[in-house]
């Protein structure tokens, strides 16, 4: 084939290369370890830290509904995990799905109590 005979209907169906059939680029052949897949099941969990939840008032039972009211969060089906970021100067009742050694401490050492919700309660509100 010469370069004036080339026209633009030549290779116009090029067929698309069959990866993971075998060959020379061996087992994955550019397309990764599984990561996408995975991707789909990770748990991803919403930050509030101890200092923002010095808003409420003394003795207020602070759950999702509650984070989700005020804003701190972007719902009441959110995954919420406090952490220990700032200080707390209030007796709180805190109900999350998961909390950070220091933020538990922080929370029980103002004399309030740190509740670990499951996904489905926290569903329920």
């Amino acid at each position: 084939m010469l370069s004036h005979e080339i026209t633009s209907v030549v290779h116009r169906k090029k067929a698309s290369k069959r990866i993971g059939k075998g060959g020379v680029r061996g087992k994955t052949c550019g397309r990764g370890h599984k990561g996408i897949n995975n991707a789909r099941f990770t748990k991803k969990y919403e930050v509030v830290n101890v200092s923002q939840l010095d808003r409420f008032e003394d003795g207020d039972i602070v759950g999702i509904e509650q984070l989700a009211r005020i804003g701190l969060v972007d719902g009441i089906r959110s995954r919420v995990k406090i952490l220990g970021e700032g200080e707390l100067t209030k007796r709180l009742h805190v109900a999350a799905h998961k909390f950070s050694k220091t933020a538990e401490q922080k929370i029980v050492a103002c004399g309030g109590r740190a509740q670990m919700l499951g996904w489905v309660e926290a569903a329920k509100g």
